[in-house]
């Protein structure tokens, strides 16, 4: 019997041993990193004017976030966006908003709009890849994101207005 056993816990030992050598001749393949390319989508078309003499600053294809996913997302892993190019994020409530900027590679204008469509502030030349809180000065129930730097290039002010009309 104790032949047997010994048989036997032999034959154990061997066999995890046998399975320890299989696994380590498998030769694993690196995996490979494939960077995300999320191309822009026009879903709309948004003008922005100035409060005082209703003239046109500027004109923007816009891509649209209306639901959980695409505002949660937004412009994250996006390596670069035209001038004439936007997110509008649209919520259900005219409500305070804040927006970082973790997983935003390109640099962002980041314009708070009220339930009115009128501007109610702008966090200016959002660094990328800053997980900083950037709050709205007041209610919001737009934001619009932009390349940095467009804002003061339009001159856009609090009071400004926004038109925009989806596809």
């Amino acid at each position: 019997m104790t032949h047997v056993f010994l048989k036997s816990i032999a034959m154990i030992f061997f066999g995890i041993l046998a399975l320890q050598f299989t696994s380590c001749k498998e030769e694993r393949q690196p995996s490979e990193v494939k960077p995300i390319k999320i191309s822009f989508k026009k879903e709309g078309e948004l003008r922005l004017k100035k409060t005082d003499s209703d003239s046109l600053l500027a004109v923007l294809d816009i891509e649209i976030a209306d639901d959980e996913y695409a505002t949660q997302t937004g412009l994250m892993y996006r390596s670069s966006m035209e001038t004439h190019q936007g997110m509008l994020f649209v919520f259900p409530d005219n409500d305070y908003r804040s927006f970082y900027m973790k997983n935003t590679e390109i640099g962002l204008d980041i314009i708070y709009i009220s339930e009115d469509k009128t501007i109610v502030s702008i966090q200016k030349n959002a660094k990328p890849m800053d997980e900083s809180s950037l709050p709205s000065e007041g209610p919001a129930k737009y934001v619009l994101e932009v390349n940095a730097g467009l804002s003061d290039q339009w001159t856009l002010e609090k009071g400004d207005m926004i038109e925009f009309s989806e596809n």
